[in-house]
């Protein structure tokens, strides 16, 4: 019994001995589950096709109405960059403290044009998101301030008059004193949006009016004081 079971033994190593070896000097010869540690190189934009379709010519899709797929669904939390995305996607980058308020007025400006659509979206989020604090035209007198629940709320047209964009922003963005962050409630375009009707409150400008092509009229004086720093 043990002759024959050796026998076998030796035949099937000798045979398992020719196996592993072959002409094609890169083939790794017989793999043990070999997707464990070499998985599938797929590219991100090559239409590898279903089973179905693999060995189709593409006149052979196109007869079908096959359609392509070139890219696969991106990965949650992925950040577009074309187009709008690439404007309001990307994170903030200054950090949550004096010197990142400071470099805001410089490095942070708004992406937005002054246009009717902008400024009146901004206003429609500034009287749900801002006014119960602000007031309605920014004076500070909003419920909470009348309420005497928070004092001091400062006016957009006076005491913040020349309150860079940049810095409203990077409060918008973290929160200052006793005003929260708004980071989580409105996004990045939506928060430039409601900073095109502040900076209208800033100049005192409730009613603002807008030429043919919708985008905000400059007024006289303002323009006139902008002249003037020139």
């Amino acid at each position: 019994m043990k002759r024959p079971l050796l026998n076998t033994f030796s035949a099937i190593t000798v045979a398992l001995a020719f196996a592993s070896c072959g002409v094609d000097t890169n083939s790794p010869g017989v793999e043990y589950m070999p997707d464990m540690y070499r998985s599938p190189a797929l590219e991100a934009y090559v239409d590898y096709g279903s089973n179905k379709h693999m060995d189709w010519t593409q006149s052979q899709k196109d007869e079908a109405g096959v359609q392509a797929v070139l890219s696969r669904i991106p990965a949650k939390g992925s950040i577009a960059y074309a187009g709008e995305e690439a404007l309001f996607g990307m994170p903030y980058a200054l950090p949550n403290d004096t010197t990142g308020y400071s470099r805001a007025a410089r490095e942070i400006h708004s992406p937005l044009l002054a246009s009717k659509v902008n400024i009146e979206e901004g206003k429609r989020l500034y009287l749900i998101f801002c006014q119960h604090c602000h007031g309605k035209e920014g004076h500070g007198d909003g419920a909470i301030s009348k309420n005497g629940l928070i004092a001091g709320i400062p006016d957009y047209a006076t005491k913040l008059k020349d309150l860079e964009e940049g810095k409203m922003f990077h409060t918008l963005q973290y929160g200052k004193g006793l005003m929260g962050s708004h980071a989580s409630q409105l996004n990045q375009k939506e928060r430039w949006q409601i900073l095109e009707w502040v900076k209208c409150l800033q100049n005192g400008n409730a009613s603002p009016e807008f030429d043919a092509k919708g985008m905000i009229k400059v007024a006289a004086a303002e323009a006139a004081a902008d002249s003037t720093k020139k």
